[in-house]
């Protein structure tokens, strides 16, 4: 007996077939060079097309219908047989949005009112808010940015470029965040930046255990958060509109020195004090190595020693990072839009579904004089 799946590619396959036979069919009916006997086969074969469409079809509408009842029907046993824990009650109803989504039907209240989501019509394609949270603003630590920048998610995020201000205009020590201000404002609008991410869900995860398919789809869109994230705050080459969140694009300040280790040593020393107090390191693993190499000069103690005590402040690694960045990173803010969607796609050639998630987000880099890029520069200095 054949799957769903198999009877949905042939309801393809014989529906592609049936338009391009009717297609043909009109266009012999108004060519003369077509005689009556091409037409009259033209029609046979439209109506043998048509005669195994409404077979598959009818076969496949039974099938969907008997599985969307079992699926309700599963449903409702979850529903009934809850856990008591509401660890796994969440689990359990992420689970059932899941597949409610990949089998393109409504989600019920009830599973959004176990997600916290204060919308219970069921009525719209809006993520709960405390699924659009976790994946958002609380994903897995693969994007080292997220253990110094600032996450947020706020709609239509306007905010101060400084904490606070003072009742004298002068009382900004820093000439260079003065003239910032002064020339671009000291409040900040973040705008909406669209981006999917999509999580591929297996057949066999898909029906099985809500834990392996909410820890698989979950992982995956976190892990696809934090690449987008990394990407246009470290990329060289931004799209257009977004030179604005990557550090190398976006104007900051590049700090030179005959090698890397001299360029960040300079970089720090050129922050004012009230950013250097604060200041993090964000720069390749590899060459903080090549750091070690030089500076270690055979010496193996240096290997085991902390880069905060090589380089003088907190050091973060992203392979990104082309060129060290240093600064305060409290003034490198991602902020997501509440309005997440969650739609369904399907790879045709793998049978693999595809649980999609369309966010909006912006980085602002609220001060770039809060920031230096470390340059290195073969050229000896003076």
């Amino acid at each position: 007996m054949k799957t769903l799946y198999e009877l949905k590619q042939n309801l393809t396959t014989v529906g592609a077939q049936l338009k391009k036979t009717e297609d043909s069919l009109a266009s012999a009916a108004i060519d003369p060079n077509k005689t009556t006997e091409d037409i009259q086969q033209l029609q046979k074969s439209r109506d043998d097309l048509q005669m195994r469409f409404n077979v598959i079809k009818n076969q496949h509408d039974q099938m969907e219908k008997e599985q969307q009842e079992r699926i309700q029907q599963q449903e409702r046993a979850n529903l009934s047989s809850s856990p008591s824990n509401p660890a796994e009650q969440k689990v359990q109803a992420k689970a059932n949005l899941i597949r409610a989504t990949i089998r393109q039907q409504a989600v019920s209240s009830e599973i959004r009112a176990a997600l916290g989501d204060e919308n219970t019509t069921g009525g719209n394609k809006f993520l709960p808010k405390t699924v659009s949270t976790e994946i958002l603003t609380e994903p897995t630590t693969r994007n080292p940015l997220r253990k110094v920048s600032t996450i947020t998610q706020i709609t239509n995020l306007e905010i101060p470029k400084l904490n606070y201000t003072l009742d004298d205009d002068g009382f900004i020590s820093d000439t260079e965040t003065a003239k910032e201000l002064k020339l671009t404002g000291d409040v900040v609008a973040f705008g909406r930046h669209k981006f999917k991410v999509f999580a591929g869900v297996s057949e066999t995860v898909l029906n099985g255990s809500d834990a392996n398919l909410v820890s698989s789809v979950e992982t995956a869109l976190n892990s696809g958060v934090a690449a987008k994230e990394k990407k246009v705050a470290f990329t060289t080459t931004p799209k257009p509109g977004e030179e604005h969140m990557s550090f190398y694009a976006s104007g900051v300040k590049q700090v030179s020195g005959i090698n890397k280790y001299k360029a960040i040593k300079n970089a720090i020393a050129d922050l004012h004090e009230d950013y250097r107090e604060n200041a993090t390191i964000m720069m390749r693993y590899a060459d903080y190595m090549d750091i070690i190499e030089t500076l270690a000069n055979g010496n193996a103690t240096l290997y085991s020693a902390q880069p905060e005590q090589v380089l003088g402040k907190p050091t973060e690694f992203s392979d990104l990072a082309v060129d060290p960045i240093v600064g305060d990173f409290e003034f490198s803010h991602f902020n997501y839009d509440l309005e997440a969607l969650y739609e369904r796609d399907k790879d045709i050639k793998t049978g693999v579904e595809q649980f999609v998630v369309t966010a909006w987000f912006d980085h602002q880099i609220k001060l770039k004089s809060a920031f230096r890029i470390a340059k290195e520069d073969a050229t000896p200095e003076v």
